[in-house]
This record gives structure tokens, sequence and C-alpha cells, in this order.
């Protein structure tokens, strides 16, 4: 027996089936989750917003990533960065998904500065920038749940997520299992803050994920609110 031809044999073997078989451990992917929840009900439509496209853009009937850039747009290069690379980029192609950034009529012109310096030439249809009156803006927001105040320049580090169906989603308990270990006081997340990239990467975008589940469980028919499961997290795109 020719031990060196057998001993290549089983090295190549193993070299073919052993990420064969770290991949068959990766897919489908999964991830325990909950439904995210409604943190709060009724969260005002933007009819009286005005933007650069034909069709009125709304809440309604999509899963918004909601922000508000205030009157000098450019000055939220950072949030508007940030907010791209880590969730735009990632979740343009998921059916109806849209972020909407909220500021006063007046900063046309700087909104057309700060979407230039973050398109690089990519596609920006589902980034909405729209324009409004300074009340409005206010009314928009202060129909959110938040721990944080709006700006005297109509501004915000945080971004909200609003469902199809004008609720607002976050988590009710955001504790770590450090701080349920020591039953520390409860509190939520409302809101994620865009300066935080970490916070982007650990939470939005798992968040985001679990509501894009949600939904396509919805259309199949087998989503159960009250529930925790196993499910394979991908969701259908565009």
């Amino acid at each position: 027996m020719d031990y060196k031809k057998v001993s290549r044999y089983v090295v190549l073997g193993i070299l073919f089936f052993l990420p064969v078989t770290f991949l068959l451990f990766l897919y489908p992917a999964t991830h325990n989750y909950t439904p995210l929840d409604i943190v709060n009900e009724s969260v005002l439509d933007i009819e009286a917003f005005t933007s650069e496209t034909e069709d009125p853009v709304l809440l309604k009937d999509h899963i918004t990533v909601l922000g508000f850039f205030g009157n000098h747009p450019e000055q939220s290069s950072t949030i508007a960065l940030n907010l791209k690379e880590l969730v735009y980029d990632k979740f343009k192609g998921f059916k109806r998904f849209q972020v909407v950034a909220l500021m006063p009529k007046g900063s046309e012109e700087a909104a057309k500065v700060l979407k230039a310096e973050i398109s690089s030439y990519q596609d920006l249809r589902f980034w909405h920038f729209v324009y409004g009156e300074p009340a409005d803006i206010k009314r928009i927001y202060f129909s959110l749940k938040t721990k944080e105040n709006l700006s005297s320049n109509l501004t915000s580090n945080q971004v909200f997520v609003v469902d199809k169906d004008l609720n607002q989603r976050g988590r009710l308990d955001d504790r770590t299992d450090s701080e349920l270990e020591k039953d520390k006081a409860v509190y939520g997340l409302y809101g994620y803050n865009c300066i935080e990239v970490s916070e982007i990467k650990n939470k939005m975008s798992d968040d985001l994920r679990i509501l894009f589940t949600e939904y396509r469980q919805k259309r199949k028919g087998d989503f159960d609110p009250s529930s925790s499961r196993t499910e394979d997290i991908s969701v259908e795109k565009k």
C-alpha cells in the first residue's frame, strides 16, 4: 500500500470537507428572539411634509428609521454616515424599509450637501429627506417616546424605529445579563444613539432583523407574539 498516496488523499479530504462542515453549521443562520417590543403606539405620520420625490413619503406601511437632522443637516454628518454605513447599506434591499430624515423648510440646500457626502454614488432611493414647519417637526418628535429632548436646532442624536402600523419599536427592558442578575431597576430603549457605533451594531441592527422576521412570519401566517422561538432570520428582499 502506498501510504504517502493515502495520506495525501486523507489530507485533501479533510481540507475539502472541513469548510463544508463549517458552512453547514452556519446555514441557516438562527437567532433566538422574542418579538421586538412596542414601546409607544400612534406615532404621528408626516403627511404635512414635502420631499424631493414625486410620490408622498409616509411612515404608514413602511418599516422606518426616523431621524431629526434639524436646521443645519450638514452638521449631522457623523450621524448620517454611521446610519448609512451600518444600517441603510445593510437593510436597503429589504421590503418596505426606508430611512426618513426630518428637516425644517429652508434647509434644502444644506441637505443636498449632506446627501452628496453620504451617497458616494450609491443608491439612496430608500433614504428620504423631508421638510416641514418647525412646529410639525416638534409634533412628530413629541409623539415618540424618548428620554432625550429635541435640541433648539431641531436635531437629535437618536433615531427611532417605526413599524408599518405607526408603532414605535424598541426594548421595554434593556438591562444586561449582569444587571438582571443584580436585579437592577428596569429601563427601556426607545431610540438608538447614532453617535455610538456599538449601539447601532449590537442593538439596532439586531432589533431591525427581528422586526423584519416578525413581518415575514405574519405574511406566512405563523407569527406567535407570545412565544420565544428559534428562527431563520434571513429576510425576503425586493
